[in-house]
């Protein structure tokens, strides 16, 4: 394992899911696959934001795994996701190097990292 390829982000409606990630990550160019299934999906530099429907086996929410985001200007990217609905839902804290760091969570509960 080297590099992250996928992050699957579970909704209620994946319109509105992708509407908002769209949003939310600037850089984000739409695209879609046809085979083997027909699928929209976000590329932010390489790595693709699938929005996915909440089931039965996987709703959406703060429950695990959380993916951290580089960002440049870190109060920026702060207050834009917050701008589109974000909550914050830990932090912001300090980490190495002087920069700092937190999670917000989207409008379905899902946790967004950001580091800068």
């Amino acid at each position: 394992m080297n590099q992250i390829v996928a992050v699957m982000v579970h909704v209620a409606d994946v319109a509105l899911g992708l509407d908002w990630y769209e949003r939310a990550f600037p850089s984000a160019v739409r695209k879609r696959i046809t085979d083997p299934i027909d699928f929209v999906f976000l590329d932010v530099n390489g790595v693709m934001i699938e929005i996915v429907p909440a089931d039965d086996q996987v709703a959406s929410g703060a429950a695990g795994s959380v993916v951290y985001w580089k960002v440049e200007d870190f109060d920026a990217s702060l207050h834009r996701l917050q701008s589109l609905g974000a909550t914050l839902y830990r932090g912001p804290g300090k980490i190495e190097l002087g920069q700092r760091m937190c999670q917000v969570r989207d409008p379905w509960g899902n946790c967004i990292g950001l580091r800068g």
